[in-house]
């Protein structure tokens, strides 16, 4: 049983890093603007829920998310340089509200309490992603998104213990992305149509 968490667990990976590589070539080609509060966010709030999935014994089901904190760190320092850089006053709230969240997280000590913290910030976090997007649909590739609520699907049948410690984030994760991923397709098919 353990070799095909492990199994799933690399699975995963491998499946982010299929959906990151056009990712970072769209970036790199200047169609993909990624926001920099979004990614930066993203970047902590994922570090944060792998140790909790650590400290939770979430096994190689963890894998993924420390994957991913790594990917979206990456991700930031690109944004700082090729992303949006116009950030309106909805963006600085946002990241304003994460910031206090993620200050209430080191308050407590109780690694439920974080996790849904985490959680909450997360999305959170997506809102400016998510409304720069519901303007400029093609400023995100809906691949990348989708396969990384694969990933975080795939990366919760890796666990090794299944408590809300261990699932809540990654469940959170396979959500938004597949939200975000509809919305795209929509606003696209929207806009083609007008």
């Amino acid at each position: 049983m353990q070799y095909m968490k492990e199994f799933l667990a690399v699975i995963a990976v491998v499946i982010g890093i299929i959906g990151y590589i056009p990712y970072f070539r769209t970036i790199f080609s200047g169609k993909t603007k990624p926001h920099a509060f979004t990614w930066l966010v993203w970047g902590v709030l994922t570090a944060i829920a792998f140790f909790g999935q650590l400290v939770g014994k979430g096994g190689a089901g963890a894998w993924v998310t420390g994957f991913t904190a790594l990917i979206s760190f990456i991700v930031f320092g690109f944004a700082l340089v090729k992303g949006k850089r116009d950030f309106p006053k909805a963006d600085w709230l946002c990241l304003a509200g994460c910031t206090i969240a993620m200050v209430l997280w080191t308050v407590t000590s109780d690694p439920l309490a974080a996790i849904i913290l985490v959680t909450i910030i997360d999305m959170l976090a997506f809102i400016p992603t998510f409304r720069k997007s519901y303007f400029m649909p093609e400023s995100e590739p809906a691949f990348t998104y989708a396969l990384s609520g694969l990933k975080f699907l795939i990366s919760l049948f890796a666990l090794q213990e299944f408590s809300t410690v261990t699932v809540l984030y990654p469940a959170s994760l396979v959500i938004t992305n597949a939200l975000f991923v509809a919305m795209l397709y929509v606003r696209r098919q929207t806009l083609m149509q007008s």
